[in-house]
């Protein structure tokens, strides 16, 4: 049990008389999970006046680092944080859990084939989709972060049929928020990927649309614009030496704050659900779309209008979603021989 339990509480920090919710984190000694634990147990995660329990998960090589984690959880003395699990049981850090945060995954590294990198993570998704489907809560709410994060987030679905597939999603909140900072209602289509579609045909900027304040820079939204934001994670690894970990927590604890509290009127968020065939998309795949979000449940927005190009940058994600679906499979086959 954490020490501070729910005592000393802030003006703006107040946990009342709900149950606590059990948040599983993967990979949790690592650089984002490091930068998810804070940001959750300070309440941006699940909400201000929501009481959290903490189950963190990573590899046995981090069992130490994992201890220091929950170490200076427990310093920091969260009037929101319950208590601290840490262990290297996948079947014991899923237990109970209401939410799940899949940052843990293995990295494509030096001379790597793409099929080997795939393998590796089908076997970790295979084993704590049957670990999360045993164990979580019936509701649990589970989203993908590690990359290939809608592809890893399509393998879960496949090894735990028994979690609806609503309830399992992949991130591009990041690349939203990227967006974000500067046009309102922008969408990521697709893959989280150099593929993805930022697309700002429904944004707007000071409440106009964006295509009318912007009238003489189309060339920019469709060229310049999208490549920042494609390309923005490989700016961040330039500028610091090490890949996004801060933004990317933020990101996570607003896809799950949305999906749980759900998104303000008048605005969508982008999150990769699973694809009912919705523009055009093949169905089956885990694809990024406009989505609200409503007692718990996202629905993608239906019926904005997609022109030629948008049409276009919407197939090709598509395409390289299903390739990369056709290559897990083909390991999960390898995998059962």
């Amino acid at each position: 049990m954490a020490s501070n339990g729910i005592q000393s509480v802030s003006d703006s920090v107040v946990a009342d008389a709900r149950a606590p919710k059990t948040v599983l984190i993967t990979g949790a000694a690592g650089q984002i999970g490091y930068a998810i634990v804070a940001m959750a147990a300070g309440g941006k995660m699940l909400g201000l006046q929501q009481p959290i329990i903490l189950h963190l998960l990573d590899i046995e090589p981090a069992k130490q680092a994992l201890e220091g984690v929950k170490m200076e959880l427990l310093d920091a003395a969260f009037p929101l944080l319950i208590d601290v699990v840490t262990t290297t049981d996948v079947e014991a850090a899923c237990k109970g859990v209401d939410v799940a945060v899949m940052v843990g995954g293995f990295p494509r590294k030096a001379g790597m084939e793409r099929k080997d990198v795939m393998a590796k993570n089908v076997s970790i998704y295979a084993t704590q989709a049957k670990a999360l489907e045993k164990h979580a809560n019936p509701d649990v709410k589970i989203l993908v972060v590690a990359n290939p994060a809608n592809t890893n987030a399509l393998m879960l679905k496949e090894h735990a049929p028994g979690i609806p597939a609503e309830n399992i999603t992949a991130m591009t909140r990041l690349d939203h928020n990227r967006a974000l900072a500067q046009v309102k209602n922008v969408i990521i289509w697709g893959n989280h990927s150099s593929t993805q579609y930022p697309d700002v045909n429904h944004g707007t900027v000071e409440g106009k649309p964006i295509k009318e304040v912007l009238k003489d820079s189309s060339e920019w939204l469709d060229n310049e614009f999208v490549d920042v934001v494609q390309q923005r994670g490989a700016a961040v690894i330039k500028a610091r030496g090490l890949s996004s970990a801060m933004s990317a927590a933020s990101s996570a604890c607003d896809h799950i704050r949305d999906w749980v509290n759900g998104t303000p009127e008048g605005t969508w968020v982008s999150m990769g659900v699973y694809s009912d065939g919705s523009y055009g998309t093949p169905a089956g795949l885990i694809y990024s779309f406009p989505c609200t979000c409503k007692d718990g449940k996202w629905s993608i927005v239906q019926d904005l209008t997609i022109d030629a190009h948008s049409a276009e940058k919407l197939r090709i994600t598509a395409d390289e979603l299903t390739e990369e679906r056709a290559l897990a499979l083909e390991c999960i086959g390898d995998a059962a021989q």
